[in-house]
């Protein structure tokens, strides 16, 4: 049977990563978009894809929708975007979260967890995934 019958999307998502990571030295694209590649996974697998995406990005433009901030932690450059009615119109609103600060309140945000204690946990996502990224430059090959 055909993978878009039996895969869900989020499924099918990560299919096309694990491909375009083993294709990518070949593979002339200039940008790769991941729309929601976090669809029906956790955490900790969150992370891997993370890196796994930002792994990508040395070849590639690589632009990631997510609702998880262990995926979101491994972003270079990091944006909100939502959806806002006025007057009957729907605009989106797309704001680059620029600072630390920024960043560790959407990542508490993600978590669910305004408080102190979000925005520690949010750090914490933050700090180890640029922990991550620094060893996997400092790795040889």
């Amino acid at each position: 049977r055909p993978l878009a019958k039996v895969a869900s999307g989020g499924e099918a998502a990560r299919i096309m990563l694990a491909l375009k990571r083993v294709l990518s030295q070949a593979d002339e694209t200039p940008i790769l978009i991941f729309d929601e590649i976090d669809q029906g996974i956790g955490g900790r697998i969150g992370a891997v894809v993370g890196e796994k995406l930002w792994s990508l990005s040395n070849r590639h433009q690589v632009m990631a929708v997510t609702h998880l901030p262990q995926l979101a932690s491994f972003a270079d450059k990091h944006y909100h975007v939502r959806k806002k009615v006025s007057n009957k119109r729907t605009q989106t609103v797309v704001t680059d979260l620029e600072s630390d600060d920024t960043r560790v309140a959407e990542l508490a945000e993600m978590l669910g967890a305004l408080g102190e204690t979000g925005k520690l946990s949010a750090r914490e996502i933050l700090e180890a995934a640029r922990t991550r990224k620094h060893d996997l430059t400092a790795e040889p090959g």
